[in-house]
C-alpha cells in the first residue's frame, strides 16, 4: 500500500507543476467545467449521500457529525456557486510582491507561486472536497483527499465527476486524487518529500493525531470553542438575535458559540431573556453559581469552558468587567472567534485589541467566520495559529513566494570589502 500511495503521489506531484504553470484562462476553465459537470450529475451526488447517510444512521452517528455528513441540494448548489465565485477572484499565483533594483542591471522580484501538493484529511462535509478542489486548481497547487469513512460513496462520486471534466481541460485529472482507506492516513502524513502542506478538518482528536505525526507543515485548528461577551453597554434588543444566531444557526460548526460572557451589571434583566430565546430553540443552558442564582439552569463546571459542544448546548458565566470577559477568552478559548456586544466604543476596542483570536468580532454573530462570508469563495479550512495564514484560509493561504533576481555578470566580492560598491536599493 505504501509503494502505491508513493507511486499516486508523484503523479500528484508531476501533475501540480505543470498545473503551477498553466494561465489563469486555462484554471478557470477547468474550474468552469468542472462546475457544469457537478450541475449535470447533482442528482448522483445527492443519491451517494444519501446512502452514506443511511449507512451512518445505522452505525449509530453522532448528530453532530451527521449534520456535517448530510450534502442536500440547497448545500450541494451553494458549494458548486461557490466555484463561481473562486473563477471570479483575481489569480493568486505570479503576483509581484516586490520589485527593486540592488544596483544598475541587478533587479529582484518576489514572485507568489503555488504551495506544491496539499494533503487534505477531512471528516465529513463531502461539500469540503468541492472547495478544497476549487481553491487548489485555482492557486495551481495539486491535492490528495482523504474523507472521512462515514462519506466515502459521496467522495467517490464527486472525485470520479471532477476527474472526469478535467480530461477536458489543461488540468491533469492526477491533480486531484482521492484516498479511501483510513490506513493510507499514516502513509499519508510520512510523505514529506511529496506533500507541502497537509490541512486536517475534524475532531480535536483528530487534528491533534495529525499534528503529532508529520514532519509536513500543518495547517489547521484542533478547537472551534468560541465565545460571546455581552457588555453592560449592550443593546438587548440587538444581542438576543446575535447570540441565538450563533449558537443555533448551525451548532455543528466550528464557529458557532460555546461559552456567553455577561456583565453582572446586566445579568438579571438580561439572562431570563436570553434563557427564554435559546430553550425555545431547544438548547441546553449551564451556569456558574451567579447564573444558577438567577435563572434554573443546569450546573457548569471548568470542563464546560473547555468544551466544544457542537451541538445545543451553551455555558453561561458572569462576569465583573470587560477584563475579566478577555481573561477567560484567553484561558479557555481556542483563538478561533470570539465577539463582544457592546454599544461602548472604546470597551470594544479594548476586547478587539487583547483578545487572542484569529477572529474578533463586534456586535454579530460568530457565525460569520466563514471563506465564503469573508469573499474567499471557499476555504480550505481555518488556522488558530498566530502565524499567517491565519482565520478562514482561501487561495491567499495557498501560495508562498519565490525571489527571482536577474543580474548581469555581477558578482557578490563588488560589493563588499574596503572597496565595496554601494548597492542602490531602488525600488521600481
Amino acid at each position: 500500500m505504501a509503494t502505491q500511495l508513493i507511486d499516486l503521489a508523484q503523479q500528484t506531484r508531476a501533475a501540480a507543476q505543470k498545473l503551477g504553470t498553466l494561465s489563469l484562462a486555462q484554471r478557470n476553465d477547468a474550474l468552469a467545467k468542472v462546475a457544469q459537470a457537478l450541475t449535470a450529475n447533482q442528482a448522483k451526488i445527492v443519491a451517494a449521500n444519501q446512502a452514506d447517510c443511511e449507512a451512518a444512521q445505522r452505525e449509530g452517528i453522532a448528530p453532530a457529525l451527521y449534520a456535517r455528513l448530510k450534502l442536500g441540494e440547497s448545500k450541494l448548489q451553494g458549494a458548486i456557486a461557490g466555484i463561481q465565485d473562486v473563477i471570479n477572484l483575481p489569480d493568486p499565483v505570479g503576483h509581484l510582491q516586490l520589485h527593486r533594483e540592488l544596483d544598475q542591471d541587478l533587479v529582484l522580484k518576489r514572485v507568489t507561486c503555488p504551495l506544491g501538493v496539499l494533503g487534505i484529511i477531512f471528516e465529513a462535509r463531502p461539500e469540503a472536497l468541492i472547495q478544497i478542489t476549487s481553491l487548489a486548481i485555482k492557486s495551481g497547487n495539486g491535492v490528495i483527499l482523504k474523507g472521512g469513512k462515514e462519506a466515502i460513496q459521496s467522495c467517490t462520486v464527486l472525485t470520479e465527476i471532477i476527474q472526469t471534466a478535467l480530461q477536458d481541460t489543461a488540468v491533469s485529472p492526477q491533480a486531484v486524487t482521492l484516498l479511501t482507506t483510513r490506513e493510507e492516513i499514516k502513509t499519508l502524513l510520512s510523505l514529506d518529500e511529496y506533500v507541502d502542506l497537509i490541512i486536517p478538518r475534524g475532531s480535536n482528536a483528530f487534528v491533534q493525531y495529525v499534528q503529532q505525526n508529520t514532519n509536513i507543515p500543518v495547517l489547521g485548528h484542533a478547537d472551534g470553542i468560541c465565545h460571546l461577551y455581552v457588555d453592560v453597554a449592550a443593546d438587548l434588543s440587538k444581542t438576543i438575535p446575535i447570540v441565538v444566531d450563533a449558537k443555533t444557526q448551525y451548532p455543528a460548526a466550528c464557529n458557532a458559540v460555546e461559552t456567553l460572557l455577561i456583565h453582572e451589571k446586566i445579568a438579571p434583566e438580561f439572562l431570563p431573556q436570553i434563557a427564554a430565546a435559546l430553550t425555545a430553540k431547544q438548547v441546553t443552558l449551564r451556569g456558574d453559581a451567579a447564573t444558577q442564582k438567577i435563572i434554573p439552569v443546569q450546573p457548569a463546571t471548568a470542563e464546560d469552558w473547555r468544551t466544544e459542544y457542537s451541538d445545543l448546548v451553551l455555558a453561561i458565566k458572569i462576569v465583573p468587567d470587560v477584563e475579566a470577559a478577555i481573561a477567560h477568552i484567553n484561558t479557555y478559548g481556542s483563538k478561533h472567534t470570539d465577539g463582544i456586544i457592546t454599544e461602548d466604543a472604546a470597551t470594544a476596542q479594548i476586547f478587539l485589541n487583547e483578545v487572542k483570536a484569529a477572529g474578533v468580532y463586534h456586535n454579530c454573530s460568530t457565525r460569520f467566520a466563514d471563506g465564503f462570508r469573508y469573499g474567499f469563495g471557499a476555504e480550505v479550512g481555518i488556522s488558530t495559529q498566530t502565524l499567517p495564514p491565519r482565520g478562514p484560509v482561501g487561495l491567499e493561504g495557498l501560495v508562498t513566494y519565490k525571489y527571482h533576481l536577474v543580474g548581469n555578470g555581477q558578482i557578490a566580492a563588488t560589493y563588499s570589502g574596503p572597496d565595496a560598491k554601494p548597492f542602490t536599493h531602488r525600488d521600481l
